[in-house]
């Protein structure tokens, strides 16, 4: 937090971090913490998203970019790229599907913060000053 502090960072962005944060580290930088989850949040926090989709059997899988909360994959969804799960999909074919769309939406979302079009107000998204719905925007 004092290196981030010192540098003053405008945002920080979390990718493949797999490290639970303080709940004080959090909150001092609160709605300025981005992290990407391969999962159509509020489903499947944590880890094995992939199989635990699979396992389910649901028919849509994908990534969410959400803002950065305490509780674990848990803060305001801001955009999630939905994919078609196949029959044929098993967890490492589904994660490849998955990264394709990481790679396309994390970028547009840190865009959009950067040009101060997304924030994070009362535990919500917002962009461009309308409060987004509860499982963000679908790409």
């Amino acid at each position: 937090l004092a290196e981030i502090n010192q540098h003053q960072a405008d945002l920080v962005v979390l990718a493949g971090f797999m490290r639970i944060l303080t709940a004080e580290f959090v909150q001092a930088l609160s709605g300025k913490i981005l992290n990407i989850h391969p999962s159509l949040l509020p489903k499947y926090k944590g880890l094995n998203t992939h199989q635990r989709a699979i396992d389910s059997g649901d028919d849509f899988h994908g990534p969410t970019v959400h803002f950065v909360t305490p509780e674990l994959d848990g803060g305001p969804v801001i955009l999630q790229s939905p994919i078609a799960v196949k029959a044929n999909d098993d967890a490492e074919s589904l994660a490849a599907k998955v990264q394709i769309e990481e790679r396309k939406i994390y970028p547009k979302v840190v865009e959009w913060f950067c040009d101060g079009k997304l924030e994070m107000l009362n535990n919500r998204a917002f962009f461009e000053q309308t409060c987004l719905a509860e499982d963000g925007w679908k790409k």
